[in-house]
């Protein structure tokens, strides 16, 4: 009876201390923004209004976790109409075929304290490619709803490695595309 006991216990603390938890973005209080170089002298800007953020780790540094980011792309906004409903049609991302963005991490480096490389697949206009972004654990906080936890990822990728805008030169519109979010998480 002892050992079955003991073998209890042990089995409770083991799931206690790699128990997963699961993080939900806070829409509120997150962004995801690119920025491209127009005509070679100027950066437009704009955001993706419609996405859902996931974490799930078992680590309290996040250092296994495994982010899940799932972007709507017609929900692009410049804050130019014209603009917009250019960037949804087949010239470049063809919401229709290709309504989503999807980033899956698979793996993460500890650079320093809080800063990480965030590696994992990116799949947009149908193609699937490796990435490496930029992550900053910017801390967690417990407040009245919760514990929340804050992250910026940054990086850049290459529109012609998505074959996006493949009718556009660099001379109009740069290949490197600067993506950013910011983004509070809800432990759930």
């Amino acid at each position: 009876m002892r050992n079955v006991v003991s073998f209890f216990i042990g089995l409770f603390l083991t799931a206690g201390v790699f128990a997963q938890t699961t993080w939900k973005s806070d829409k509120n209080h997150s962004q995801v923004s690119f920025a491209i170089t127009h005509m070679g002298i100027s950066e437009v800007e704009g955001t993706f209004n419609k996405f859902d953020a996931t974490i799930v780790a078992s680590e309290k540094d996040f250092s296994d976790a495994v982010f899940t980011v799932n972007i709507e792309m017609g929900s692009v906004d410049t804050h130019v109409e014209m603009r917009d409903n250019h960037l949804k049609s087949a010239d470049f991302f063809d919401v229709e075929k290709f309504p989503n963005m999807v980033f899956k991490s698979n793996g993460i480096e500890r650079v320093s304290k809080d800063h990480f490389k965030l590696k994992g697949n990116l799949t947009l206009h149908g193609v699937t490619k490796s990435v490496t972004l930029e992550m900053w654990y910017r801390g967690s906080v417990e407040g009245e709803k919760g514990i929340v936890t804050g992250f910026q990822f940054t990086g850049s990728l290459n529109r012609s490695d998505f074959n996006i805008g493949a009718e556009f030169p660099e001379m109009v519109l740069s290949d490197k595309v600067k993506i950013k979010m910011d983004a509070e998480f809800k432990k759930q």
